[in-house]
């Protein structure tokens, strides 16, 4: 199944990231691998740890699945201070998708969260070809696995392909107002 979380709005990745919870408390394995996010600590990175505590969930006799994120990325691309060659993010964003195409293939992932690789495809650092080759492999050798790709900008021949298309829509943002991104909201 294809999920894609689009659109301007804030939550994309937070919803990817809800959906990584449920699918570890129901025992299944999880991998994000996140194409534009990279250099800088998240509120996900620190939680990975504390949220799948193994002497915890020993203790509680429930067996949960195994949750791995995998930042590859370099950064945002050509905002907030960027000064990064774009041939630096290409060839990030083309190492996170072999990476995530050598994991798909593998078969050990119950749901695998592409997150950004929206952006990646719209700021032209990865092609549109590749990743719906990727996506179609998939999709047809795991038909019980989950695909879920975030990030806005999504190309037509992905929405096409999808399942499940949610499309988060900017209402009022304090960015917008020049407040900076808030700890634990936004990262």
């Amino acid at each position: 199944m294809l999920v894609i979380n689009t659109g301007d709005g804030k939550g994309k990745t937070t919803a990817a990231l809800g959906a990584a919870l449920r699918a570890v408390g129901r025992g299944k394995n999880v991998l994000m691998i996140q194409f534009i996010k990279g250099p800088w600590e998240s509120g996900e990175d620190i939680s990975v740890g504390e949220l799948l505590n193994r002497e915890a969930v020993a203790k509680s006799n429930i067996k949960t699945g195994e949750f791995v994120l995998k930042k590859m990325g370099k950064g945002f691309v050509g905002i907030l201070g960027d000064s990064l060659p774009i041939e630096e993010h290409k060839r990030a964003a083309q190492q996170a998708l072999e990476f995530a195409r050598g994991e798909l293939e593998g078969k050990k992932w119950d749901l695998v969260i592409l997150d950004e690789i929206n952006v990646a495809l719209s700021l032209k650092l990865l092609d549109l070809k590749q990743v719906l080759e990727a996506v179609d492999n998939f999709l047809e050798d795991c038909q019980d696995c989950l695909l879920l790709l975030t990030g806005r900008g999504v190309a037509k021949e992905l929405i096409d392909r999808a399942d499940l298309v949610t499309e988060m829509k900017e209402i009022k943002h304090p960015y917008n107002q020049g407040k900076d991104a808030k700890i634990s909201l936004e990262f």
